[in-house]
């Protein structure tokens, strides 16, 4: 008699998650995300193209360690300005958040944005819905083939472009087009282009709502923004329930069952797959087509609008609401503040970047009962002209600049290096390192610009 094999069983830690379909939506939340991707892809594929001022509109320059950004000029020395832009976008995010909810998930995140993109060219060659799922499962056939073919063409054909116009804000983009079609693009240029063409691909082709659920930070810190008056989808239970299919003639309420007709199609139109009849998820990106479809449905059955519907938590348990609230306010404050901040420094930074850098090899040279002090001049026009420039120097008795001798031109975003020569008669001043001041001098608009530095006298020059 032999002892009995306990009965094994395989547990999967790891289940591939079905693919969803999202069906397509239309309302006035569905046209209002529409708008806002044609706006947002405009600005990406046509801000490279437009020129200001003989300068792309929108150009990170990074070996010329320039930004150009709608006709202003950003230097290194003005990285704090980028930063403050970046805490402005951020804290614009933090208020939107608190208001309303994932606005930016639902209308204007890139990952949302180009998934709808992928997912029209998908229903253009594959076709609606239901028509997607029972290609899918269907053997290969030449019409399948046929589709799934074009699908790829378009959707590789538009992540390429899509990487070309990224690399096009780095490098000119009228420069880049010529050399793609050459086949002269450099090492990090290909790299580039097709790394971001391959990103977009694969995350709004393939990835889609796994990159809202698993991959994005947003998502899993959007709550600490959230509060109970804060604009979230949610849906009704206390009206919609018990859910229940139905005619429409019939009695709902003499058969206890709720508004909702347990119809799903506020499943099947969500692009992460979630049923938000369960509650605000996190996977929730409040893209509002669950409320498009569920309104539409509503309309059929005669039943009133809002089953599914933006609201609050607080109207929800019918408790007040508060839109204007201190975290608003507080919101709204640094707004303000950073913008102010922003602007200051904008419009009050120096056009002429000066640097004064001493000749270390020799302090001084004595000619003709003159001391002369060379100097290395570095001149940055952050202008979009070009600047006529004269040098002067002051300070100390009959100091007077020898080289250069005449004015200087600096074409616009450019930087001009030339050797600075300041003579001083011999008995003039008393000896050490003098405190001078070197002017430099627009001609074109009458401005100038100082900066100090030193002349070196010796004690006993002979």
């Amino acid at each position: 008699m032999t002892d009995a094999q306990p009965d094994t069983q395989t547990i999967s830690l790891y289940v591939k998650p079905p693919k969803v379909y999202p069906r397509e939506t239309r309302g006035r939340f569905s046209r209002l995300r529409v708008i806002a991707a044609w706006a947002l892809l405009g600005l990406f594929y046509v801000l490279p193209w437009i020129n200001w001022g003989g300068q792309q509109l929108v150009l990170f320059d990074l070996p010329g360690r320039q930004f150009h950004f709608f006709g202003i000029t950003l230097w290194p020395q003005d990285l704090f300005i980028l930063s403050l832009l970046l805490a402005l976008a951020a804290f614009t995010l933090f208020f939107f958040t608190a208001l309303a909810g994932r606005l930016w998930c639902g209308y204007a995140c890139p990952q949302t944005v180009w998934t709808e993109v992928f997912l029209w060219m998908e229903r253009v060659t594959e076709g609606s819905r239901n028509k997607r799922i029972k290609l899918d499962k269907a053997a290969w056939t030449k019409d399948k083939i046929l589709r799934k073919s074009s699908k790829q063409l378009l959707w590789i054909t538009f992540a390429l472009w899509t990487g070309f116009t990224f690399v096009g804000f780095f490098v000119p983009i009228r420069e880049l087009g010529p050399r793609v079609l050459g086949f002269d693009l450099g090492g990090w240029e290909t790299f580039w282009m097709f790394f971001y063409g391959f990103a977009t691909y694969g995350n709004a082709g393939y990835m889609r709502e796994q990159v809202c659920k698993y991959m994005c930070p947003y998502a899993r810190f959007q709550s600490a923004m959230f509060d109970a008056d804060s604009l979230v989808i949610s849906y009704d239970a206390e009206r919609g329930e018990p859910r229940g299919g139905r005619s429409k003639s019939a009695d709902h309420r003499a058969m206890g069952l709720g508004d909702c007709i347990d119809c799903t199609a506020c499943v099947q139109v969500c692009p992460t797959g979630i049923d938000i009849r369960d509650g605000l998820q996190i996977e929730c990106i409040a893209c509002a087509a669950c409320i498009d479809v569920c309104d539409e449905i509503m309309d059929r059955m005669d039943y009133p609008r809002g089953l599914i519907r933006y609201t609050t938590e607080n109207a929800v348990n019918n408790k007040p609401t508060r839109v204007l609230r201190p975290r608003i306010f507080i919101y709204l404050a640094v707004l303000g503040l950073l913008a102010t901040v922003i602007g200051v420094f904008l419009t009050g930074r120096d056009p002429l970047i000066i640097d004064v850098l001493r000749d270390r090899s020799a302090l001084y040279r004595l000619i003709d009962s003159e001391l002369e002090n060379s100097y290395s001049l570095k001149l940055t026009n952050r202008t979009d002209q070009t600047m006529t420039l004269s040098i002067n120097a002051e300070g100390l008795p009959d100091i007077r600049v020898l080289e250069p001798t005449r004015d200087v031109h600096v074409a616009a975003g450019q930087t001009a290096d030339l050797p600075l020569t300041v003579a001083l008669p011999l008995a003039a001043a008393d000896p050490g390192m003098q405190p001078m001041t070197i002017i430099v001098r627009d001609a074109d608009n009458e401005r100038s610009t100082r900066v100090e530095t030193r002349f070196f006298i010796p004690a006993n020059p002979n």
